[in-house]
């Protein structure tokens, strides 16, 4: 096996090469800049994830390519995922920057772990090898423990930093133990030679499917899929609105991207066991996501179980083991991103110093005080909900098909019931704007570019409802040429 590397074959992992060299370029400047110049870093950092993005998108369209003796590969759909990741990541900062300044947090720490974080996703998807796999998901892993522990004169956030990192570390020792499992049944640790294995039944079937279990354990960990849910109220809660905003949106495409790559990739001949428990998984995590999710008084800890609730219907997706079912799944974890940093975004417009807007009290009446940031939100919540004309309607239409399709018909009709109460705490806050008497006197404002950035956000969810078909096409050929 040679070692060598040529310019050609390491041409396939530019992007994260050149998220690498700036991201500790912008460690290094960041030295050399006062308190009042944090915003070089900042306005640096949004250049180099939109710049990496570009380069990124500028390579779509070339064949697949497997580099790095099988350990990396690039394709379509690393591609589309890839370039999206870093997007979110860049909205996430563009959002975040008036909370950080506020609090006295935009700082090259926090950004710098953005990108290393962006670095990890970006690995997760392009992995063709259990260890690029691993590597990728402790990369983005580490630096987001280290994003919530950031706000150290914070007692909550330090709590649900130490909650993070223990339950993290357990899932990815699950995980691991899976993985080295699987080595043991297949002998083999690029995902393509698993495939092989299996599909020439020269396995250790009991050691594999083992070896499954704990696999699906630590990615429905990693997902927030019930009963491995546990740390994500108390996360979202716990840390500050931007830590939660980097958890809740760019993640998802990297866990969702993960686990294609590593059940349908890797052990797709072994769909028929997989898929069993992900209607477990999938099943606890619309009912248990959707029925807390209206007892919560707390804005935050709302959007952490209803994000449970909408992972549930990520899974219906995958569940289906069909080209149909994961193109619907990337579908809809790329329209919830969108809509989770629209949703997160207003929500840190209208924090003030010593004030996080967090109770849902505290939206009471804001159609009063700043309509177009109502009406953005209520976009963004018909979207969550899954009302037409929003793309949630789409997103989930298109996933309960490819169940239906894959002959799941009572999971199907559970998920319009869970979806139907899943509507009432979304459309709660819709009414909390419009209807009830405003609590507290303040009206939003921020910068114009952020508030354009939020106004196309919300634009493209509409847009996307009404006219899903090229984004679904380009999903659709992503699956399509990745498998």
């Amino acid at each position: 096996m040679s070692a060598v590397f040529t310019l050609s074959s390491i041409a396939p992992a530019a992007p994260e090469i050149a998220l690498l060299a700036l991201g500790c370029a912008l460690l290094v400047v960041d030295l050399f800049l006062g308190d009042h110049e944090k915003h070089v870093t900042f306005w640096l950092a949004i250049l180099s994830l939109v710049g990496v993005a570009v380069l990124t998108v500028y390579g779509a369209g070339m064949p697949p390519t497997i580099a790095f003796n099988g350990m990396f590969v690039s394709d379509l759909l690393s591609q589309v995922l890839k370039a999206s990741i870093l997007l979110s990541v860049a909205a996430t900062l563009l959002y975040s920057r008036e909370y950080l300044e506020m609090r006295g947090l935009l700082k090259g720490e926090f950004l710098s772990l953005g990108l290393f974080a962006a670095l990890g996703m970006m690995m997760m998807v392009s992995a063709h090898h259990l260890i690029t796999l691993y590597i990728g998901l402790e990369l983005q892993a580490l630096s987001l423990y280290a994003m919530v522990a950031l706000q150290r004169d914070s007692v909550r956030a330090t709590e649900a930093a130490m909650k993070y990192f223990v339950l993290g570390a357990l899932s990815s020792g699950l995980l691991l133990y899976g993985m080295s499992m699987v080595y043991g049944g297949t002998g083999a640790l690029e995902l393509t030679q698993i495939s092989k294995a299996i599909g020439a039944v020269k396995i250790n079937g009991t050691l594999l499917v083992f070896g499954l279990v704990f696999v699906v354990a630590g990615l429905a960990f990693k997902v927030g899929l019930v009963p491995f849910h546990m740390w994500i109220p108390d996360v979202y809660h716990g840390a500050s609105t931007p830590a939660t905003l980097f958890i809740a949106a760019a993640p998802k495409i990297a866990a969702f991207a993960f686990t294609l790559r590593l059940l349908v990739t890797g052990l797709h001949g072994m769909s028929a066991d997989w898929s069993q428990m992900l209607i477990v998984l999938a099943v606890g995590s619309l009912a248990l996501g959707n029925l807390v999710a209206i007892a919560q008084g707390n804005l935050k800890r709302m959007l952490a179980y209803s994000t449970i609730g909408q992972m549930g219907f990520l899974a219906l997706g995958l569940l289906a083991a069909s080209p149909l079912g994961y193109s619907a799944a990337m579908f809809y974890v790329l329209t919830y991103v969108l809509t989770t940093l629209g949703v997160f975004g207003i929500v840190m417009l209208a924090t003030r110093a010593g004030f996080e807007a967090e109770e849902l009290e505290d939206w009471k009446g804001l159609n009063r005080r700043s309509p177009w940031y109502a009406f953005l939100m209520l976009v963004m919540m018909f979207s969550l909900a899954g009302v037409p004309p929003t793309v949630g309607f789409f997103a989930k239409l298109v996933v309960l098909q490819a169940a239906l399709d894959a002959g799941h018909l009572w999971l199907v009709v559970f998920a319009v019931l869970m979806s139907v109460v899943g509507a009432f705490y979304y459309l709660r806050i819709v009414k909390l704007m419009y209807m009830d008497e405003p609590t507290r006197d303040f009206t939003l404002a921020t910068r114009a570019d952020t508030r354009w950035v939020l106004s196309l956000n919300a634009f493209a969810a509409l847009v996307l409802g009404v006219l899903p078909g090229p984004l679904l096409d380009l999903c659709a050929s992503a699956v399509k040429l990745s498998m």
